[in-house]
């Protein structure tokens, strides 16, 4: 009997659905688990008909990090020497450090939904994520810390950026775990729903989202970085550039003229 794939992928409307599948091994990413979510994500960048992409799990765990036991990707040196450790996490790990930077290029919104525990490598991916929600059941943490090592594919700098550095001195220096409520006291997580409704949540913040306008969406998503890696007044020039490209678009003038000509108009509300 042929075991099931790692990773399975569906379309709901606008929304690319790739569903983490391997309950048995607690959802750890393999090489094919990757290489499987690096073409979704190529699906979702190439198909215009697609929004927004949604990634989940099967089983009581999101993900238990990198499977350990995973030998589909052969070291292209000795790991005996600092060079050949720093080589490998920026070119091996199944292409991780790739394929979580595409993430983050990618001008749609990618949403994570956890809804059991997220440790390491599954942690590191949800980083990369443009809104992160979890089931009051969901929990994180970092294990590296148990073996003297730290993330190795970008999550120090991406926590750090996201949630700042005292709380990941909470994660990762003292290698502490932090439960769903925790996990937004700290920003990372955008919300918190309960388990028993957390699929139909999840599905409901999806199609929010999938109506959006995918331009304004897609600018933000670039405009939010570069506001937050420059300075204050270059910060004002990013926001007025990226405006100056969303106003010329013939949807936004067509919608701003409808408002206006709309506005007092007899049983209008707003």
């Amino acid at each position: 009997m042929s075991e099931a794939p790692h990773l399975l992928t569906e379309e709901n409307g606008a929304i690319l659905i790739a569903t983490l599948n391997r309950p048995d091994k607690l959802n750890a990413l393999t090489g094919q688990t990757m290489a499987l979510f690096e073409a979704a994500l190529h699906r979702l960048r190439d198909t215009p008909a697609l929004k927004v992409m949604l990634i989940r799990a099967t089983g009581r765990y999101f993900c238990s990090g990198a499977d350990l036991r995973d030998r589909s990707e052969a070291p292209r040196s000795p790991d005996h020497t600092g060079v050949a450790i720093r080589e490998r996490h920026r070119l091996g790990l199944h292409g991780m450090r790739r394929i979580y930077d595409e993430m983050e290029s990618i001008e749609k919104p990618i949403v994570v939904a956890h809804q059991g525990p997220c440790v390491g490598g599954g942690l590191e991916m949800s980083l990369s994520c443009d809104f992160r929600l979890a089931a009051k059941s969901a929990s994180y943490a970092f294990p590296e810390g148990k073996f003297g090592v730290l993330p190795a594919s970008n999550g120090v700098s991406r926590l750090a950026r996201i949630i700042g550095t005292h709380w990941t001195r909470y994660l990762i220096m003292a290698n502490l775990p932090a439960d769903a409520d925790r996990a937004l006291i700290m920003g990372l997580v955008h919300e918190v729903f309960p388990d028993e409704t957390f699929d139909a949540d999840v599905m409901r913040f999806c199609r929010h989202l999938a109506a959006q306008h995918g331009e304004q969406m897609g600018t933000a998503k670039i405009a939010i970085e570069l506001a937050h890696d420059v300075g204050l007044a270059q910060a004002r020039n990013v926001e007025r550039l990226a405006n100056s490209a969303l106003m010329l678009n013939p949807d936004y003038l067509a919608g701003i003229e409808r408002y206006i000509k709309g506005i007092g108009a007899k049983g209008r509300s707003d």
